[in-house]
């Protein structure tokens, strides 16, 4: 079995980047800062911080370029993919990102937990013809306010 599954929760760093590509699909980029924290040998707390890059297609990246801020809390779910290109000074690179494929809202900068937030999915694949509009399902969900946890999130304060 074979298994590629992404799962964040963390604070945007920059507003996300909406753009549309040749053939009209919206994509979005957004950079997603998780913290992790730990006391060391000596009790002393440490910290790291780890950033994440997130693209976003369709629907769903639409979303995410209009509800999404800087600052806010997110909830991604995805899969990791590497793709390669060419930068400006003429050299191939290679990058591994994100590809969103459910989001939920968390709580803006400078709000606290409890704040009102959706869930959206990116939705099922089908013929052009076949597929009806549909609008995005939003449901209240708890948050969990990182700057409030002190030393470790507690399993039972996770909302899923």
């Amino acid at each position: 079995m074979n298994i590629n599954k992404v799962i964040l929760v963390g604070r945007l760093t920059r507003d996300p980047e909406v753009r549309t590509t040749a053939t009209g699909q919206t994509v979005t980029s957004i950079s997603i800062a998780t913290n992790r924290f730990w006391k060391d040998k000596n009790g002393q707390k440490q910290d790291q911080t780890e950033f994440h890059n997130v693209v976003i297609w369709g629907k769903l990246g639409e979303i995410a370029g209009q509800y999404l801020t800087k600052g806010q809390e997110a909830y991604i779910e995805g899969r990791l993919a590497t793709r390669k290109y060419t930068g400006k000074d003429g050299l191939e690179r290679r990058t591994t990102e994100i590809v969103a494929e459910n989001m939920q809202l968390g709580s803006r900068a400078g709000q606290g937990s409890g704040q009102a937030s959706g869930t959206y999915s990116k939705p099922a694949t089908a013929p052009a013809q076949a597929q009806a509009p549909q609008a995005p399902i939003a449901e209240e969900i708890p948050t969990i306010n990182l700057d409030e946890e002190e030393d470790e999130v507690r399993i039972e304060d996770v909302p899923f």
